[in-house]
């Protein structure tokens, strides 16, 4: 499975404006929603929030996986933001997060979505593919950076 699979280049945000943690939610469902126009935004932020109450899916290193699964969808379907300033997501480290990938899973794809959480986390985990990341200007730069990452053995 390849991240380009389900993040299209038109589900990346190259500057969030959000300033709290329901901001960054809804601005990444709002994209989501925009990017794929059968998705409804108020139901995607539905879905994000729901699994926050969890617990925050801020792993720490300034990366953060809002997700959950959506009885609407067919298959898995992300946005990805990156926040220059940062912002208070309740990460594990306490630390501001600066990067956000909400992944959206089929009801029924337990498998696939948690792969799809895997390699999304072990991509991040490159201190210095985050900072790449951070460094690109453009969303078309960060989505770029993203495949080439992910098509790495």
């Amino acid at each position: 499975m390849r991240i380009s699979e389900f993040l299209s280049p038109d589900a990346v945000i190259a500057d969030l404006r959000a300033g709290d943690k329901q901001e960054v939610l809804r601005e990444l469902s709002a994209t989501l929603a925009h990017a794929h126009p059968p998705l409804k935004e108020e139901r995607l932020v539905e879905v994000l929030r729901e699994r926050e109450k969890l617990g925050s899916t801020g792993i720490g290193e300034g990366v953060a996986i809002p997700h959950g699964k959506h009885s609407g969808l067919t298959q898995l379907m992300a946005a990805f933001g990156v926040s220059r300033k940062g912002v208070d997501f309740e990460a594990i480290d306490g630390k501001p997060t600066h990067l956000f990938f909400a992944l959206v899973a089929p009801e029924n794809s337990a498998g696939i979505h948690l792969k799809a959480l895997a390699r999304i986390s072990r991509l991040f985990k490159n201190p210095r593919f985050r900072a790449a990341i951070l460094e690109a200007p453009t969303a078309a730069d960060i989505h770029a950076l993203i495949v080439q990452e992910d098509a790495r053995p």
